[in-house]
């Protein structure tokens, strides 16, 4: 067993009512495997998530997050890529009204790999990463993506620290099952020769890709 982000073996088990791994190098806190939901069970509770443009707390969340993340750069945006965008891509219709012609990507409801053989000024990750049972794996992928210069915004609640961890609501729902904060996204852009050029210590991280 080792640390899916920095790759660590020193691990600590949190004993829960489920299994989870703190690493004490990057603070990256995820669950064991063996209680990893099966897929048709996590794409059936993503179904009933009310993600739509007439729902005003989502849309209302992702205008934040647009404000507050992208736009002091939103006028060198002209392409993105939604990734996970889930089954109501509304931050794709937001982005579009600013101008930017985006891409949209999500394994159970628009699986078609629209990205191939592109590359992007923006990729967004929004309530994503929290669900990446390999997050290095769908992190290359984003990078492999993004053009020299160009952003991986994310958004997912930090983690408080293990020591909180139990009483965490964000935990609560089955399909998180790996968390990040400071300290993790810290690792990843080391591990990746990324810029954090934004980040609230609370729940948005935006990398420059260097």
């Amino acid at each position: 067993m080792e640390c899916k982000i920095c790759n660590s073996k020193k691990l600590n088990k949190l004993e829960l009512k489920e299994s989870y791994y703190h690493c004490p190098n990057c603070d990256l806190i995820f669950i064991d495997e063996a209680e990893i939901i099966d897929p048709a069970e996590e794409k059936k509770r993503y179904a009933q998530h009310d993600n739509n443009l007439e729902n005003f707390g989502y849309v209302k969340m992702f205008k934040r997050f647009i404000k507050q993340v992208l736009e002091p750069y939103i006028d060198n945006l002209e392409t993105a890529l939604d990734f996970g965008c889930g089954p109501g891509p509304v931050l794709a219709d937001l982005l579009k009204e600013k101008g930017i012609s985006v891409d949209i990507y999500d394994p159970f409801f628009f699986p078609e790999k629209v990205f191939r053989n592109k590359k992007y000024d923006l990729i967004t990750s929004t309530e994503v990463f929290e669900h990446l049972k390999n997050p290095l794996k769908e992190i290359e992928i984003l990078l492999e993506h993004l053009k020299k210069g160009a952003y991986l915004a994310l958004m997912t609640s930090f983690h408080p620290g293990p020591e909180e961890f139990e009483d965490w609501w964000y935990k609560w729902d089955p399909t998180h099952i790996t968390f990040y904060n400071h300290n993790t996204f810290q690792e990843i852009a080391k591990k990746y020769l990324l810029e954090i050029v934004y980040e609230d210590g609370d729940k948005y991280c935006l990398f420059r890709k260097i």
